[in-house]
């Protein structure tokens, strides 16, 4: 795919007169693309570009891109952590984390603390992880992925009771978000709730793919956790079927989204905090 990181403009056959036999000859203009007269615009068409190509997986593109954009625009913040994603996504964490810890302190600072978490993650510093995304979280508290990937972080460490919070928080601020759920799902299992998961992922019409990963990060984060009862036997409880009776009471209104997985049964539930 060939990616033009300029705006093109109309190239016309220049029409050169000759001198001695008044013969006329068309001359092909330079390939060199015409800087555009609002560079400024162009800048952010570039910006977005290099954004396009890194949500396609293309870093190593993007990287090529960077330093062209650069040479042509110049240093900002906003490409700095770019680099800094593309850095960490094609295995330099420790180039990936010198750029974000220069940018930990300005607007980009919540992307930068959660790029440091990721590669805290990805080195099994569970202490540092947690640290690094629970600052990006403070910094942007709407933000559903730093959201899951804190959740997600305290599950790997055994907090159970901690990841709760986040997950559900970015459960509710996207319904739509299937990673989001499938973490709620994933916590639910873990703190031994199969049938709320079950819910959730029947809700959600997660795919049988989903499903089973989900099943086998249960499978994987329970051994550590050494937990006991019902949890001990996930995949069992979340391939039954749900029961058909009908519930003797009408339930209360869902205050939360836990709650409205949890299933209905005559006597009202404790509400989940």
């Amino acid at each position: 795919m060939r990616i033009t990181t300029y705006v093109s403009v109309l190239l016309l056959p220049v029409l050169i007169v000759g001198c001695g036999n008044n013969r006329a000859a068309y001359k092909i203009p330079p390939v060199e693309p015409a800087l555009v007269e609002t560079p400024q615009n162009d800048r952010g068409m570039y910006l977005d570009l290099i954004k396009q190509m890194q949500t396609q997986g293309a870093y190593f593109a993007s990287l090529a891109h960077i330093d062209a954009f650069r040479q042509r625009f110049g240093d900002i913040p906003e490409l700095r952590i770019l680099q800094a994603d593309a850095l960490r996504e094609t295995g330099e964490r420790s180039a990936a984390t010198q750029q974000y810890r220069t940018l930990t302190k300005g607007p980009q600072a919540a992307q930068a603390w959660h790029g440091l978490g990721l590669i805290a993650a990805a080195s099994n510093d569970a202490a540092g992880a947690q640290l690094a995304l629970q600052n990006a979280v403070q910094i942007d508290p709407l933000n559903v992925a730093y959201l899951g990937d804190l959740g997600f972080a305290l599950l790997q460490s055994g907090d159970v009771g901690k990841a709760r919070a986040p997950l559900a928080k970015a459960a509710e601020l996207a319904p739509g978000n299937a990673r989001a759920v499938s973490n709620l799902a994933l916590w639910a299992l873990l703190d031994g709730r199969p049938e709320m998961a079950e819910a959730m992922i029947q809700r959600a019409n997660l795919p049988q793919a989903t499903r089973q990963e989900i099943l086998r990060l249960a499978s994987a984060l329970r051994r550590p956790m050494a937990m006991g009862g019902e949890a001990n036997n996930v995949p069992a409880a979340l391939a039954a079927q749900q029961g058909s009776q009908a519930p003797a009471l009408q339930p209360l209104p869902p205050r939360s989204m836990l709650d409205r997985f949890t299933p209905t049964t005559a006597q009202p539930q404790e509400t989940v905090q």
